[in-house]
């Protein structure tokens, strides 16, 4: 399966089990990538629509959200908004998207709807950010088969590995029928208490097991990540010297370093 674009990197920021910081991954990760001055859309695929109100969209005002992409009611250029960040669009989401699963069942091709959509745009981005619903249902299965890697927020607790062997799973499954060249953009470990002797011995585990994939950021737990999305901004443009924006700023550079190195 061809990248949309040689210039375009597509990354689906996915983990089903919820409250990881996915949706704070994907928005800052777009954020940062944005305030490097790269060309960025951060696609809103959850019918929460936390992304879409956490860079200041007023989700209950829009009259078309990514739901009508994916019915092919109709296309990103007409849908997208602009945000506070001059690179940065957003594809935005509201409950409407709720419904998209069960009405999608019987399309044809169902599974490259995104896909399809975002050729139509290739070119106009550096990088499609896709923040996926919590959970492995037919909407995160368009954004696997859409992206060319996935990046897997992953919080220090007890359970995490759990999740993380199911997800594993699904992209292999994906990679197996419908995009082949799938990659694991990384894991990277949220909420990190420093202070919680679990939490550092659930980041030593992951990262003896998965080694070179787990990112060298460690985003911490920190009220400056949880605040600024209540005031529709991403932690940049809410504090940028919290140590929140700090590592979020470091992972972005370790993003663009890989793409760097993978197209030697």
């Amino acid at each position: 399966m061809v990248a949309l674009h040689p210039m375009t990197k597509i990354i689906a920021v996915a983990n089903q089990k919820g409250g990881v910081g996915k949706t704070t991954s994907a928005v800052n990760v777009a954020a940062c990538l944005a305030a490097a001055e790269k060309k960025v859309l951060l696609i809103d695929a959850d019918p929460q629509g936390n992304a879409t109100s956490g860079l200041g969209i007023n989700r209950h005002s829009l009259a078309k959200c990514i739901y009508d992409i994916l019915l092919g009611e109709d296309n990103i250029r007409n849908v997208r908004r602009e945000t506070g960040l001059k690179h940065l669009h957003c594809l935005p989401a509201k409950i409407d998207l709720l419904g998209a699963e069960l009405e999608l069942i019987n399309y044809p091709q169902r599974e490259t709807i995104l896909k399809r959509a975002l050729e139509k745009v290739a070119g106009e981005y550096d990088f499609v950010i896709i923040d996926c619903p919590p959970s492995l249902g037919l909407i995160t299965l368009n954004a696997l088969t859409a992206a060319n890697s996935v990046l897997v927020p992953l919080q220090c607790e007890y359970y995490a590995m759990e999740g993380l062997s199911h997800l594993l799973h699904t992209i292999k499954l994906v990679r197996t029928s419908l995009n082949p060249d799938l990659a694991l953009e990384g894991i990277v470990l949220t909420m990190f208490d420093a202070r919680n002797n679990l939490s550092g011995q659930v980041a030593s585990d992951i990262q003896k097991h998965f080694g070179q994939k787990v990112f060298k950021t460690i985003i911490p737990r920190n009220v400056t990540l949880s605040e600024a999305p209540s005031h529709g901004k991403a932690i940049i443009e809410y504090n940028i010297r919290s140590r929140g924006a700090q590592s979020y700023l470091k992972l972005a550079k370790e993003i663009l370093r890989n793409v760097k190195n993978s197209t030697r």
